[in-house]
């Protein structure tokens, strides 16, 4: 069923509002995936603060020339999708990356990122980079390692005296 002039024009003026709050977009090709498993990456996605929208590329285009974002969508084969991310840059890209290895279906075309385009070989480049909180928990493992072994030698020290008495008391 055809879509009305007013029904076009909500739809771009959503996505318009949903552009202008996202940190990163992500393009998926959706074809041949089955509505049960992109409604459980929606799923996903919305427990991370990622959206995806699924529209009509043309809607999608105009939506995106409007912001200032000029992307060839037309040139995309099969279906696309939008994912958003509203929290985090790579969210976006690692939840789809994660869900395109389960469903064979799934491919990610590319993305915008820091106001930039970027293929598909680069966004599943970040999408495999560790978590932003892995990354802050190997920083802090790396800062509190030297302070850890400065703290075991002087213990060691202390032990090497306490035994060293014990031993001078023992043979007494």
């Amino acid at each position: 069923m055809a879509l009305t002039k007013e029904q076009k024009k909500k739809i771009i003026e959503d996505l318009k509002e949903k552009i202008a709050r996202q940190k990163a977009m992500v393009f998926a090709g959706i074809e041949g995936v089955k509505v049960k498993d992109l409604s459980n990456l929606r799923r996903n996605l919305k427990a991370q603060n990622c959206e995806i929208k699924v529209a009509k590329k043309t809607l999608l285009e105009l939506a995106l020339k409007e912001k200032g974002i000029a992307v060839g969508l037309k040139s995309l084969e099969g279906e696309v999708a939008l994912v958003l991310g509203y929290k985090d840059e790579i969210l976006p890209a690692k939840i789809t990356y994660e869900f395109s290895r389960e469903k064979a279906n799934l491919k990610i075309l590319g993305g915008f990122i820091e106001n930039k385009f970027k293929e598909a070989e680069e966004i599943i480049i970040l999408a495999k980079l560790p978590s932003r909180e892995e990354l802050l928990a190997k920083l802090v493992g790396s800062i509190s390692s030297p302070i850890s072994g400065f703290a075991n030698v002087l213990q060691g020290n202390i032990k090497g005296l306490i035994y060293a008495l014990s031993a001078i008391k023992t043979n007494k």
